[in-house]
């Protein structure tokens, strides 16, 4: 059925009624509604008398059209209200348009309801509707009743919980088009989708460096602010980002998740296995551009790269001696501790380098 139908429909009805009413009805109805219309500043409240079966359909039908907030529909009821009985008129003080139906006089009156007029009272923030307040309040208020059946995991929003049922049943129904690549969220699908076309609309203030997500430039602001937000509760270290801070909890712990398949060694970090991994391999894809050697670690070649520059930045406290390696100048420290960490098994004689311990073994008689 159409608007037009329906507004035919009611204004018939409108006009049966009319017919079928006492005049003095109608005139005390007049008397009673005009000032009512002229004194409120909102919505005029509902009706209490009981609406027939053939009115309660077309104002729901009407209700469901406006629904839509399109303007096509409400130039349409315009034009039949302009057609209906003026004698019982209900005006629009916002635009002056009639209506001659009460249900159709308060839709109509939405349209011109403020915008935001639900103000949350604890961060003033605003909504059009009462029900998105309530939704928001859940933020301060860490209400969560909409629960996970599978999980018990619990959420503020329903709709959040119905993306959240998706990781259980697996269903992706949003595709890329051009790598087939499926997403169980529409958003995740229009991030993707920045992959192929390269956009980049996140920009940073300080060095213009621009980001596919509001999530990565959040991060890399960061390293501008010098932020840190969590903290390890074990020893009250602070990282910039929740993964380095997942990273070393496993020193806490003990943890070693990422395998070698080669040799079952295990390690903390994904990024260690891989550097690990290269000693199977043989891999060195760090090259010094001076002398053409390669490296399997870019620390190493960082290291190496300072006997072509003669950088020493590390220095011995005591003597102020510069070395190329940290190592090496805990190696030298030694010499001022006279500590002798390094021992031989069969004569229990120490040194404080490891290559003087490997040359004593050689000439070790007990070993001999």
């Amino acid at each position: 059925m159409t608007e037009e139908d329906l507004c035919n429909q009611q204004r018939n009805f409108s006009m049966k009624q009319e017919e079928q009413e006492p005049s003095h009805y109608k005139e005390e109805q007049e008397e009673q509604e005009h000032p009512q219309i002229e004194e409120e500043q909102g919505v005029p409240e509902p009706s209490q008398i009981k609406e027939e079966p053939d009115a309660l359909f077309i104002k729901e039908r009407l209700s469901s059209i406006m629904s839509v907030k399109n303007s096509r529909i409400i130039s349409t009821l315009s034009d039949y209200m302009a057609t209906g009985s003026e004698e019982r008129c209900y005006i629009c003080k916002e635009c002056g348009k009639s209506f001659c139906n009460k249900s159709l006089f308060r839709i109509h009156t939405r349209n011109h309801v403020q915008d935001n007029q639900f103000s949350c009272k604890e961060c003033d923030k605003s909504f059009s509707h009462i029900s998105s307040l309530k939704t928001h309040m859940r933020a301060h208020t860490g209400e969560k009743p909409f629960s996970c059946k599978e999980c018990k995991k619990s959420f503020s929003r329903k709709s959040t919980l119905k993306a959240h049922m998706k990781t259980h049943t697996g269903e992706k129904p949003f595709s890329c088009k051009e790598c087939n690549k499926s997403f169980s969220r529409i958003f995740h699908l229009k991030t993707h989708m920045r992959i192929h076309t390269g956009e980049k609309p996140f920009s940073c203030k300080e060095c213009d460096t621009r980001f596919s997500e509001i999530s990565s430039l959040k991060r890399h602001m960061r390293t501008h602010t010098e932020e840190k937000p969590f903290s390890c509760k074990e020893c009250k270290k602070s990282f910039n980002q929740i993964s380095n801070l997942k990273t070393h909890m496993r020193t806490h712990t003990g943890e070693k998740p990422f395998s070698c398949k080669e040799c079952d060694k295990s390690f903390n970090q994904i990024s260690s296995l891989k550097t690990h991994m290269r000693t199977h391999t043989g891999e060195r894809p760090y090259t010094c551009k001076e002398c053409k050697k390669r490296f399997s670690r870019v620390s190493n070649l960082k290291t190496h790269m300072r006997t072509h520059t003669g950088e020493k930045p590390f220095s011995c406290k005591e003597c102020k001696k510069g070395f190329s390696q940290v190592s090496s100048v805990n190696a030298h420290m030694r010499i001022h501790t006279g500590e002798k960490p390094f021992s031989c098994k069969e004569c229990k004689k120490s040194f404080n380098h490891v290559s003087n311990l490997n040359t004593h073994m050689r000439t070790c008689k007990t070993f001999s």
